[in-house]
């Protein structure tokens, strides 16, 4: 009687289930091929499209159309670009066995990147067209938490220009866990709380206003808030809260 070694065992196993696999159909063998499935899976399929403008970038107060436009088709559209690539190039990594851990590891951060600037991008161009004032449960809600609207908004805006001169977001957030309203720093598009729902997405990288006011965040700031539309930020706030 021969004496069967475990790696003589591990590769009999293998070819039989080999055999297995060529003796059913070929889609179910496809179904079990970690590449194939990548090539058509919905999650890499870089497909994202730009979201259009829900506002006539004309008629806001204080911010050019000049530079919504130029913020809308070059940096936002510029992100849904990036992460159709990054997508594609994730479904070809899976392709291949070999490539290395950390080469996926920086297309992982790519790919988070990205995902989070379109997402943040669109909360911020959604929320513009109104006319500042404030009104709903929203309202309501941040009157309660901070103590009053008023000294919601001086944090709101102390939290945005503590990333004036650099890069990020000041995101007013609802979270869901503690089930709490905040004021968020976001030095990227990768930071936000965990559980966190944007209600307002303020982005203070510097091209979202150099071309209006250069170095002059503050202003940017005051203009930003007299353009919001409170009317979509309570419509989040109740989609957070259901």
């Amino acid at each position: 009687m021969s004496i069967i070694t475990r790696r003589q065992a591990i590769g009999t196993a293998a070819l039989s289930a080999t055999g297995i696999a060529l003796a059913g159909t070929g889609s179910a063998a496809s179904a079990q091929d970690p590449a194939a499935a990548a090539s058509r899976a919905a999650a890499f399929a870089g497909k994202h499209t730009p979201k259009p403008l829900r506002l006539n970038p004309a008629k806001l107060t204080g911010l050019s159309e000049r530079l919504i436009t130029s913020h809308w088709e070059n940096n936002y559209q510029g992100s849904v670009r990036g992460l159709n690539t990054i997508e594609a190039r994730l479904a070809a990594a899976m392709a291949d066995p070999d490539f290395p851990p950390v080469a996926y590891a920086g297309l992982k951060r790519e790919e988070l990147h990205r995902t989070g600037s379109v997402v943040l991008h669109e909360y911020y161009f959604d929320a513009l067209g109104g006319n500042g004032n404030p009104g709903g449960s929203i309202y309501e809600a941040l009157d309660g938490w901070f103590g009053s609207f008023n000294a919601w908004q001086d944090e709101f805006r102390r939290t945005a220009m503590s990333l004036a001169g650099g890069s990020g977001w000041c995101i007013l957030s609802y979270n869901r866990h503690t089930r709490s309203l905040h004021n968020y720093w976001a030095f990227d598009h990768m930071h936000g709380a965990a559980t966190g729902a944007p209600l307002i997405a303020l982005d203070m990288y510097e091209h979202s206003f150099h071309m209006d006011y250069g170095a002059a965040a503050a202003k940017y700031v005051d203009a930003f808030m007299a353009n919001l539309d409170w009317e979509v930020v309570d419509a989040r706030y109740r989609a957070a809260m259901a």
